[in-house]
C-alpha cells in the first residue's frame, strides 16, 4: 500500500514536471513519475492524480469551476496558463 492521499507542493511540482519530462509515449511513464513525486507514492496514485488534474481542467474550461478574482498587489499576476491535456 502507498503513502496516504495527501499532497504536498513540493511533491505537486515534481508530478508536473515529470509529465511534462515523460510525455505519453514514454515506456514505464506512470512508474518513472512515481518515482519523480516520491514519497511513497504508488502508480495508482499517480493515475489517481492525473485523472483528478484532467477532471479539474474539464471543469474550469466548461466553466463550472470560476476563476479566483485575485488583487494586484505583490508577485507576478500576468494570468494562468493552462496544460491542455488531451
Amino acid at each position: 500500500m502507498g503513502s496516504n492521499s495527501s499532497w504536498t507542493g513540493k511533491q505537486n511540482k515534481a508530478f508536473e514536471n515529470a509529465l511534462a519530462t515523460y510525455e505519453q509515449a514514454t515506456p514505464d511513464r506512470w512508474e518513472k513519475i512515481a518515482r519523480a513525486v516520491g514519497g511513497g507514492k504508488t502508480v495508482e496514485e499517480v493515475k489517481r492524480h492525473y485523472e483528478m488534474l484532467v477532471e479539474d481542467v474539464k471543469q474550469i474550461e466548461s466553466g463550472q469551476v470560476p476563476f479566483p478574482c485575485y488583487k494586484s498587489g505583490g508577485g507576478n499576476n500576468k494570468g494562468l496558463k493552462l496544460l491542455k491535456l488531451k
